[in-house]
């Protein structure tokens, strides 16, 4: 029997029962939607992550004063008690490390921040005035302040676009003044908004001004709490920590046997680390929904079986006036193959709506995976093959005497 009259006939054996045919791709059609949605919710996670960690600067190195032993007592990443990050050392790492671009010093300070009868507490940051270059963070509105600025200490600042929207409701802040630690500082600039960061934090919420004003006039003290540093290359990142690590343990005199009185932690190893999760975690919702698509072959299964139980005359039949067992064996696996397939695309169907609904419904971040569906496809039909072979071959097998004489 040719191979289209085969699948006609199987066609024709599907489309007298409707109902049980739908009924036996409902779990096919859970089983794909469910892999494309919670594949699309974990990409989503992995893309919104990647982007934080693009906007922070892939290149990014966190040079932090502390981790020094005195006395048994091990102080903390960032603790300037022991005042063990220069200027000086960032100077150093600019000038003699090959591998990093550019270099910021950076302090905080939290303060009310004073704008007639407005007000905000926040955190100022001081920096030079490459900060904006390092950290991939423009400025919106007006300037950043200036190296003429940083050498001396101006009071100048730029604002974030919170406090920008909570101290200058409904005009424009540059070239205006706010007070600082009670002191006059001009307003430059306004940065670009950047949103919220992985845990929630408002990074809108925050101002600027040269590190020798905060450190002099707002601090009153020279230490530094954290240095950036932008490597040339993302590929470079690694290269750089390892020489930063030799130059400064070169500057601080530590012997082989003495730890790091500093901290060098790399933005690439952080990305890593979130990707191997995001991968870990797709991996997993994708192997839970694939469960509702075994399930669904096994009630592919069950179908065909009572399927070939009740069409066993028939099969008679159709060997007796010379059908190859071949024939049978095949019609009743594209039958098999139909219903995975066309439950598979209809699985796709309702997989992508559900993905683009989830975030407006919920506001989670999804990307629908193209290989997820092309993989969907391709498990539909092996899930039909699979399942249906037994049921086939079981047809195949009758013997034509005995099936006539079925009942």
């Amino acid at each position: 029997m040719p191979l289209l009259m085969i699948i006609r006939v199987a066609f024709r054996a599907l489309v007298r029962n409707k109902m049980r045919a739908m009924l036996t791709m409902l779990g096919i059609i859970i089983g794909v939607s469910a892999v494309i949605a919670m594949v699309s919710i974990g990409q989503g996670a992995q893309a919104s992550v990647q982007a934080q960690i693009q906007s922070i600067g892939t290149n990014l190195l966190f040079v932090s004063a502390g981790a020094q032993n005195v006395g048994g007592v091990r102080s903390g990443t960032g603790d300037t008690g022991t005042n063990t990050l220069t200027v000086e050392d960032l100077d150093a790492i600019k000038r003699e490390v090959p591998s990093v671009s550019m270099v910021t010093p950076a302090v905080n300070a939290r303060s009310q921040l004073v704008s007639g009868n407005m007000n905000w507490n926040t955190s100022v940051q001081g920096v030079s005035e490459q900060y904006p270059e390092v950290r991939k963070w423009t400025v919106q509105n007006g300037s950043f302040f200036t190296d003429a600025d940083v050498r001396t200490a101006a009071r100048v600042i730029v604002v974030g676009q919170t406090i920008a929207d909570n101290l200058f409701p409904g005009s424009d802040p540059v070239g205006q003044t706010l007070r600082v630690a009670n002191l006059p500082f001009t307003v430059v600039g306004v940065m670009a908004r950047k949103g919220q960061d992985q845990q929630g934090r408002d990074q809108d919420d925050i101002a600027f001004s040269p590190y020798t004003t905060v450190q002099k006039k707002v601090l009153g003290s020279p230490r530094l709490q954290i240095g950036y540093a932008s490597a040339i290359s993302q590929d470079a990142t690694y290269t750089a920590q390892q020489q930063i690590t030799d130059l400064l343990r070169q500057r601080h005199k530590l012997t082989a046997s003495e730890p790091d009185d500093f901290s060098v932690r790399n933005m690439t190893d952080i990305a890593e680390a979130a990707n191997a999760t995001n991968n870990t975690m797709t991996i997993l919702l994708a192997c839970i929904a694939s469960v509702s698509l075994l399930v669904g072959g096994i009630g592919i299964m069950n179908i065909m079986l009572v399927s070939v139980t009740e069409r066993t005359r028939e099969i008679g039949i159709r060997m007796a006036i010379g059908a190859r067992s071949s024939a049978v064996r095949s019609q009743f696996l594209i039958e098999s193959i139909v219903l995975s397939l066309t439950g598979g695309f209809v699985g796709i169907v309702l997989g992508i709506i559900v993905s683009v609904a989830i975030p407006k419904l919920l506001g989670w971040p999804t990307l629908i995976s193209s290989l997820a569906i092309i993989g969907s496809v391709i498990f539909s039909a092996a899930v039909g093959i699979f399942f249906g072979y037994y049921p086939a071959r079981k047809a195949a097998a009758l013997d034509p005497i005995e099936a006539l004489r079925y009942e």
